[in-house]
Formats: C-alpha cells, sequence, structure tokens
C-alpha cells in the first residue's frame, strides 16, 4: 500500500515513514501542503495521511481539492480535543481521523481498515478452487495439490500462498499480503517472510523460474508463472507410459493360443507372436 503522508513536523514526518515501511507501507513523505500536493498528482498514492495545519496550503483545502478530482482515502491528524476541526475535515471529504500524538502501531492498523472500506482489496476473491501452474490449492480445506502430492498448510500460510495464486505472475504488496493474511492481528513483513519459507519448503518449491515465490526488495512477492504445458510435464504420465509399453511387450496370454488362431500347429517365434498379439489387440 502507497502512504503519501504530510506533516510539517519533520520529527513527526521521519518516525512515522520508518515505522511504516516496517509495516510493509511504501511512504511517501512532504513536509507542506503545496508538496503533498504535487506527491499526490505524480504519485498517486493509496491513502492520504494529512496534518489539518499545514503551511503553503492548509490541509483543509488539500482534503477539499483531492476530493474534488479523487475518492483516495484521507485520514487527517488533529490536535485532541479539537471537536471543530474534525467535524469541518470529515465534511470536506475526509474518511477517518487521528489525534496527536499518534500511536504508529494503531496507525497502521487504522490505514488498512481505511483501505478495506473504501477499495475492496482487488486481489481477494472468493473462489473455492485456484489453479496456479502444477499447483491446486483448495480453501475450504486449506490443502495444496502439486506433483509431489497433497501438503497441508497452515491458516497463514494457506492465505499468503492463495493470494499469490490468484495473481500468479504478478508482484503482490507486503502490506497487501499482511493484511489479507493477518487483518487486525497485526503482522509484518518479518513474518510474512518466515511464512513464505515454510511454504517453499513444503511444497519444495525452485528456487527460481516458473513456480518459484520470488522478492522484489521492498516491494512484495510474486508466484513465478509456470506454463500450462510445462505443468503438465509431470513424471505420473511417463511412468502410465512405460507400463502400457510393458504391457505390449510382455503379453498376458500363452503363445500357444495365438499360434493356434493363427492357424498353425507349430509354435511361432517369439518376435512373430508379440507383433501378433499387438494387432490383435489394437
Amino acid at each position: 500500500m502507497k502512504v503519501l503522508f504530510i506533516d510539517d513536523d519533520v520529527d513527526l514526518l521521519d518516525v512515522a515513514t520508518y515505522a511504516l515501511r516496517r509495516e510493509g507501507f511504501d511512504v511517501i513523505a512532504a513536509a507542506d501542503g503545496a508538496q503533498g500536493l504535487l506527491r499526490w498528482k505524480s504519485e498517486t498514492p493509496d491513502v492520504i495521511v494529512v496534518d489539518i495545519d499545514l503551511p503553503k496550503q492548509q490541509g483543509f483545502e488539500l482534503c477539499r481539492q483531492v476530493r474534488h478530482e479523487s475518492s483516495v482515502p484521507i485520514l487527517l491528524l488533529t490536535d485532541i480535543g479539537n471537536e471543530a476541526d474534525i467535524l469541518r475535515g470529515l465534511q470536506l471529504g475526509a474518511d477517518d481521523y487521528m489525534a496527536k500524538p499518534l500511536s504508529l502501531k494503531l496507525l497502521s492498523a487504522r490505514l488498512r481498515a481505511m483501505l478495506r472500506r473504501c477499495h475492496r482489496n482487488p486481489y481477494e476473491h472468493a473462489i473455492g478452487e485456484v489453479r496456479a501452474g502444477d499447483l491446486v490449492l483448495n480453501r475450504e480445506k486449506h490443502e495444496v495439490l502439486n506433483r509431489y502430492g497433497t501438503v497441508q498448510l497452515t491458516t497463514l500460510e494457506f492465505k499468503i500462498l492463495y493470494l499469490l495464486s490468484m495473481n500468479e505472475g504478478r508482484v503482490v504488496p507486503y502490506a497487501r499480503l499482511v493484511d489479507y493474511a493477518w487483518g487486525y492481528e497485526g503482522g509484518d513483513a518479518s513474518l510474512l517472510k518466515t511464512h513464505i519459507s515454510h511454504v517453499r519448503k513444503k511444497l519444495r518449491l525452485p528456487e527460481s523460474g516458473p513456480g518459484s515465490i520470488t522478492a522484489l526488495l521492498g516491494v512484495g512477492y510474486s508466484l513465478a508463472k509456470t506454463d500450462v504445458e510445462e505443468a503438465d510435464a509431470s513424471p505420473a504420465p511417463r511412468r502410465t507410459l512405460r507400463r502400457r509399453l510393458a504391457a505390449v511387450r510382455e503379453p498376458q496370454f500363452p503363445l500357444q493360443s495365438i499360434s493356434a488362431n493363427c492357424g498353425t500347429s507349430r509354435r511361432l517365434p517369439r518376435r512373430v507372436a508379440v507383433g501378433l498379439a499387438v494387432s490383435q489387440t489394437g
């Protein structure tokens, strides 16, 4: 999730940027209203956090301009107990507010909740079974079927893989994966990395190339796309073909019966008999 954070308190801006990035957010910082407006137009953030009292351009005016052109969620930062400012901001189109001093953990949770309310997550679709390459994910049982058999995943592991599979070949941002898997329970990028490592080991995924889970540093993870033909080339069909060839080489009926059906009483050479057996059964 890309967050535009606008505040003229440089210390708060630095601390909030650092904390939110640790939570998996992509943060764009601006120190005044005019700079914030330019960043909004150039960066197209998913959500805006803006202080009401800003130099060069007030937070109220910025909120009004943004809402006139966009439905991006806006969270206002206000002083404690300033009810008049809160009401004015909400009337101008803000979606939520928080009073200073900020709890950064609460801010992170509030931002994710705003995104859920204002923009239904485009990555989430309630599909019972998902196929990605040679992986078949069963949502009800939290099971994954691949060429090695059926693997049972934990709830968190399955959610992470499910979202990656729904977006095979696309990078899913850290924040979206954390939000989908943990919701309000407060996961982070570090826990996400640990669970993805478990998924790789359990499913014996390749380290790179088709079918691997790869990380794009500072952005997110993706499940590398697998060609359908490559996914179908599993060991099972080859074993089946070998069994069929073996059945042709070693017929299950006596060679004497073949010679009898051919109108001769003498035993036929083995190579000829096998050829006749194949022609009769084919």
